[in-house]
């Protein structure tokens, strides 16, 4: 093997990216190894590494595989602008993190006073502000506390509680095979949109960190009776329209 070149399963050790998903990677046209060895191994070069790392970065930016598959196919896309999207993405993180602390130590101090509260309900109410403060701007917070007055709680709580029931029917009636350009399938997407734009009123950039939430944190996804799968189910019915 030529020096400079490292198998797959030496990659995955050092960088902790697993071997599937390097593969997986590879047959999205993501990474495709510099060579393979007499045996078939795959072995990557430094210029695979340096595509691996603007990969990485993108995603935790929050992009989509097929997306960044797109950015890397564009010139203009330079290995120093994915650093500093990345880099302007772990300043707003540590700026976030930074005002979550603060929160957290005067929630704590209350907490510490109310005994009725119970050790899970803070454990909770502080997992729900990680995710939240993770994934959402100041800015996109804002309006989603203005969204729910405008809706009041009794439509908020509503919505709320219908979406367990809708997933619930999705997950059914994907269970049972059924065609996602079928009418109840397609009745189905639609009242999906319907609670996703009441909840976001319509703001894409809010869409977009939800689902980045959910693809990226399996408890927010658990909570609700969510997976990948029900995704892709909902997304080829609004794609079949």
């Amino acid at each position: 093997m030529r020096p400079g070149l490292w198998r797959v399963g030496e990659l995955a050790k050092r960088t902790g990216v697993s071997v599937r998903t390097l593969h997986w990677y590879e047959e999205l046209g993501l990474l495709s190894p510099a060579q393979r060895s007499e045996s078939g191994q795959r072995l990557y070069s430094s210029e695979d590494l340096g595509r691996l790392q603007q990969i990485r970065s993108l995603r935790q930016i929050g992009l989509s595989l097929d997306e960044i598959r797109d950015c890397l196919g564009k010139p203009e896309f330079s290995p120093s602008r994915v650093i500093a999207l990345h880099l302007a993405r772990l300043d707003e993180e540590i700026d976030l993190q930074q005002r979550l602390r603060s929160r957290l130590q005067s929630l704590a101090r209350r907490y510490e006073a109310a005994e009725t509260v119970s050790a899970e309900e803070f454990i909770q109410t502080i997992e729900v502000m990680t995710m939240l403060e993770s994934y959402f701007t100041t800015e996109q917070l804002e309006e989603l506390r203005q969204r729910r007055e405008q809706l009041g709680d009794e439509q908020f709580n509503a919505a709320g509680k219908e979406w367990p029931e809708l997933i619930g029917k999705v997950r059914n009636a994907m269970a049972a095979g059924d065609d996602p350009a079928s009418a109840p399938v397609q009745a189905l997407a639609k009242r999906w949109m319907e609670l996703v734009q009441s909840f976001s009123g319509g703001n894409r950039g809010i869409e977009q960190s939800v689902m980045t939430m959910y693809k990226t944190e399996p408890g927010a996804m658990e909570r609700f009776g969510l997976d990948a799968d029900v995704f892709a189910y909902v997304q080829k019915a609004l794609n079949a329209k």
